[in-house]
């Protein structure tokens, strides 16, 4: 695959003056260049839209970018630099490079790097780029299932994001639906490398990963600004002599000042929460919380005692501080307290009705600083304002 004409200074520079132009509009014009259509143009210019979102290390001169889709099915650079933490070792292997942002960081402190990717433009479009950071790596196009049984070499660390969708664009989640299927693979894998990362989609169950594989040492939920993007597996061969860790769950939300949260598997299921109706302080887990289930373990750990079985909201006297969540100071109102057009953000948990349910009721408009918080405690249904 040839760039050169996409490369050119005068078409990189009508890139760069058109980045914030109607594509609609750009995609009815003719080009202005005899070798360069329309639509590879107005591609790159979405591609720079989402760079400067999702991964700003690619807004550099000279970078191509793929179509659409592997644009959006890529990881994002805060997502790609937090799984590559205190990762290093001599080789890495990436079985599904994609457009290669988590091959990336993932393997910045790797001696020796390879990428497999079975679309030959991506990875075309990925050495290109690769080069032009001046990151080196082997650039392997073949699928996932020839390279495992061709391959003869180990590595220490090996990375994976299967597919999750079908045919006909229909999203999966077991993990024999994936391509490639984990279940059929998990051996070869094993015999390649003694750590394995698996990327996965943020709504597949926890206890169902645990157990359908084996030797996982944790599980990281990732959330950005509170949005759960990804469940990682750090999947560890250890010599069976080796005494077996539970599983770690890792829980972190990015882009925000909130600490990290880990705890072992057994930890939350032999924990449990003391109750009580809401006090000074309400406390509202982030999302990568509530996906691994820490109900009872963060009750636990913080010293908080919890509003109602079924309501994962937390509360307590004094502030505890270093949550990992929403921190409100709040005081118990009535109903009637509420005037028409009062502006409040407005939460609804363990309670019968929504929030817009609840702005018409009382006549509520949306936004501003204050929160509004329609819950239910042992003692009942409670509203809290915040202070």
């Amino acid at each position: 695959m040839d760039f050169t004409n996409l490369l050119a200074t005068e078409v990189q520079t009508f890139i760069s003056q058109n980045i914030d132009s109607d594509i609609n509009k750009l995609l009815l014009k003719r080009s202005p260049f005899q070798n360069v259509t329309i639509q590879e143009i107005v591609q790159q210019i979405k591609g720079k839209k989402v760079a400067k979102r999702k991964f700003s290390f690619l807004l550099s001169e000279n970078i191509i970018f793929p179509p659409n889709l592997n644009l959006e099915q890529s990881s994002s650079q805060s997502t790609a630099e937090y799984k590559a933490k205190d990762l290093k070792g001599k080789s890495f292997l990436d079985l599904t490079s994609g457009f290669g942002i988590d091959a990336y960081f993932l393997s910045q402190n790797f001696e020796k790097v390879t990428l497999v990717e079975q679309n030959p433009e991506l990875i075309k479009i990925v050495e290109h780029n690769w080069k032009t950071l001046n990151r080196n790596a082997d650039f392997i196009n073949q699928n996932l299932e020839t390279f495992l049984e061709d391959n003869q070499g180990k590595f220490d660390v090996v990375y994976l994001d299967p597919a999750r969708r079908d045919q006909n664009n229909k999203k999966k989640f077991l993990l024999e639906d994936l391509s490639p299927n984990l279940l059929e693979i998990e051996e070869q894998l094993n015999s390649i490398s003694d750590k394995i990362f698996v990327k996965l989609s943020p709504l597949i169950d926890i206890s169902y990963l645990l157990s359908e594989l084996q030797n996982i040492n944790e599980i990281k939920i990732i959330a950005v600004r509170n949005e759960v993007k990804e469940l990682v597996l750090i999947i560890e061969n250890k010599p069976s002599t080796a005494n077996q860790q539970p599983t770690t769950i890792s829980c972190v939300n990015l882009e925000s000042d909130e600490p990290e949260f880990s705890f072992y598997i057994n930890e939350e299921k032999s924990a449990t929460s003391e109750f009580s109706e809401s006090l000074n302080f309400l406390y509202i887990p982030n999302n990568s919380i509530l996906k691994a289930g820490a109900f009872n373990i963060i009750s636990e750990k913080f010293g908080l005692k919890k509003l109602h079985s079924n309501t994962h909201f937390y509360t307590s006297e004094h502030k505890i501080e270093n949550f990992p969540g929403r921190i409100l100071e709040v005081e118990k109102i009535d109903g009637k307290d509420l005037k028409k057009n009062d502006q409040f953000n407005i939460i609804s948990k363990n309670y019968p009705l929504k929030p817009d349910e609840i702005k018409k009721k009382y006549k509520l408009r949306d936004g501003g600083k204050r929160y509004l918080i329609f819950t239910q405690s042992i003692n009942g249904k409670e509203i809290l304002r915040s202070v």
